[in-house]
């Protein structure tokens, strides 16, 4: 019987869920407790009306929602998003679905979780445009909010900060998860679960090399990788000016070098990669194929590894849209400018 030796383990042709759930493991259904910010129905309210929240921008138009959209796979169908005064930002939203399970957060994983990552964009002056102070004074302005920020973090003199914020943003973020897709199922132990097509794109996916990357609850995410290890993608793929995590580490071997996306609900948050420029799936697979592994994959492959790809969409969070507090005659008024 034909067998793949794999990490010095041989297995033979019949063990390809067995492999599967040695490099993989499934969506769980709740969330994971988080380091230093206990989860309270309070915190996950607060969380949740921030998130949707555009007071947080300076222009009061731009929420997390709208670069990470619930009800679009957590991202937001652009090749970069569009910030404040319509400006465009250097890289692709990565989806928010199921990031809680990322080593890091970002492109260059320069924010070690949720909670710093909620920070960013919020200040960056081509997404939210706003500074921590005002951000404070917008919700001390609002009196609903006092009140929430005092539940969500009882005991606390100062409840409304920015850092309390984030913690509750972190919150409700750590909740979108998308467990029960096909692949989760197949990993639980369903052999049906996967069809014929499918289970071929999941042997090419680990026999070619993809799993090295993309492997994991997240199928990606859980490491930094060259962009370009065989061959150079075309520059507006890969642009010469975007030197990944060595803006971060300044440190050569950094250069190209991005944290691997999860692939989780792939099919659902086009266009691919960092740049964005690559609004198909398989041409996406093709390109890994030949920058990453230094192989052509023929028609037939590259179809069933997107086939396997699409098992790997999840139930969908289902978030009500939350009624936000008004705002107060002391409200701060948005800034256009």
């Amino acid at each position: 019987m034909a067998c793949l030796i794999v990490n010095g383990v041989a297995w033979g042709a019949d063990d390809l869920q067995k492999r599967a759930q040695t490099m993989f493991k499934p969506i769980p259904r709740s969330a994971p407790a988080l380091e230093g910010n206990k989860q309270t129905p309070a915190k996950l309210l607060l969380g949740k009306m921030l998130y949707f929240d555009p007071r947080l921008s300076s222009s009061n138009l731009i929420s997390c929602n709208t670069c990470h959209n619930v009800g679009l796979g957590g991202g937001d169908l652009q090749e970069t998003s569009v910030g404040h005064g319509w400006q465009k930002g250097p890289r692709n939203a990565p989806t928010v679905l199921n990031a809680v399970f990322n080593v890091a957060q970002f492109w260059d994983g320069r924010a070690k979780d949720l909670m710093e990552q909620a920070k960013g964009p919020v200040q960056a002056s081509v997404e939210m445009n706003n500074k921590p102070e005002r951000v404070v004074e917008t919700l001390k302005s609002i009196p609903e909010y006092v009140s929430l920020f005092a539940k969500a973090f009882p005991g606390q003199k100062e409840p409304v900060t920015f850092d309390n914020m984030a913690k509750a943003i972190e919150v409700f973020e750590a909740t979108l998860l998308t467990p029960d897709g096909q692949f989760d199922r197949y990993l639980k132990g369903d052999r049906k679960a996967l069809g014929a097509r499918e289970q071929d794109g999941l042997r090419l996916f680990m026999n070619k090399g993809c799993a090295a990357c993309h492997s994991g609850v997240n199928v990606g995410g859980g490491g930094y990788f060259p962009f370009g290890v065989v061959e150079k993608p075309a520059g507006e793929i890969r642009p010469v000016a975007d030197t990944g995590r060595f803006k971060v580490t300044n440190t050569a071997s950094d250069e190209y070098v991005f944290r691997s996306p999860s692939l989780r609900n792939i099919d659902l948050t086009p266009p691919y990669f960092h740049s964005g420029k690559v609004w198909k799936l398989g041409e996406a697979v093709a390109i890994m194929g030949s920058a990453q592994l230094g192989i052509k994959l023929n028609d037939d492959e590259a179809r069933n590894i997107v086939a396997f790809l699409g098992t790997l969409t999840g139930r969908q969070p289902k978030v009500e849209y939350p009624i936000l507090p008004p705002n107060s005659p002391t409200t701060p008024q948005p800034l256009l400018q």
